[in-house]
């Protein structure tokens, strides 16, 4: 099973990549545990500068933007 995480604010762009990613773990059908981190001390833990952040199996895929499912979908299944 993989982790994912995503880390952000809370804003707009942090809600859309969580969306997204719920979206793409359903298409893929893969087992996947999906956990938002808002708190600010938590996200220091990942030496994170720009957010939202899409971790998988705690490391950095993507930062700063907002992914499509489908490239969300290409980067779990690989």
């Amino acid at each position: 099973m993989k982790t994912i995480k995503i880390l952000g604010s809370g804003c707009a762009k942090c809600k859309t990549l969580y969306q997204n990613t719920l979206e793409a773990v359903k298409q893929t059908g893969i087992e996947a545990e999906v956990i938002k981190i808002e708190d600010f001390q938590e996200m220091m833990k990942y030496n994170v500068l720009t957010t939202p952040v899409l971790m998988i199996d705690d490391k950095a895929v993507i930062k700063g933007r907002v992914a499509d499912i489908a490239e969300i979908k290409t980067l779990l299944t690989h």
